[in-house]
């Protein structure tokens, strides 16, 4: 539910996807995230694409995270269950905090989808140096559905009764002195 007297605010989002054979070119899946965010209003602050490599994808997390001008990412790929998805451990190399809940929620909204076969998916979410990192499947519509049915409201400074952007001032509290 949004609040139409709150003002938008516009979040500037990075999208990583992370594939060994996509490239920006054929990437559906970061296309599709890119467009839904300037759909929205947001602000599509990088788009790039890596290998399924842990310590690249970790790096450009780290990156992004120092970046003042980034305060979400949003990476597609690697999250399921064979050898070469790393992007979850990638991501929770760089995590201070995991938000665990988002995990469930996306598992239930998949469900409603693909059945049972949402148990292989290992979509998470975190928050380090300020930014908000969300892991989502590779595929366009798990995109689709983690961007309409989570990302859209929880981005969404109107969205009631509680939303992601509006505790980003205080998502770095801890480092500030007494």
């Amino acid at each position: 539910m949004t609040e139409v007297d709150r003002p938008f605010v516009r979040v500037r989002i990075a999208v990583l996807a992370v594939s060994d054979s996509r490239t920006l070119e054929d990437d559906r899946s970061g296309a599709l995230l890119a467009d839904r965010i300037r759909d929205s209003g947001h602000h599509l602050a990088d788009r790039k694409i890596l290998p399924d490599e842990r310590d690249r994808i970790a790096s450009q997390l780290r990156r992004w995270c120092e970046d003042p001008a980034v305060d979400a990412v949003i990476t597609t790929g690697g999250t399921g269950l064979t050898g070469r998805d790393v992007t979850v451990e990638a991501h929770r190399d760089v995590y201070e905090k995991e938000i665990d809940a988002f995990q469930t929620m996306f598992t239930l909204v998949s469900m409603k989808k693909i059945g049972t076969s949402a148990v292989q998916s290992r979509a998470c979410a975190g928050v380090a140096g300020g930014t908000y990192l969300f892991a989502l499947p590779g595929s366009p519509g798990a995109c689709k559905d983690g961007w309409e049915e989570i990302l859209v409201h929880q981005l969404d400074y109107r969205h009631r009764p509680c939303n992601f952007v509006e505790i980003m001032p205080r998502l770095e509290e801890n480092m500030r002195r007494k």
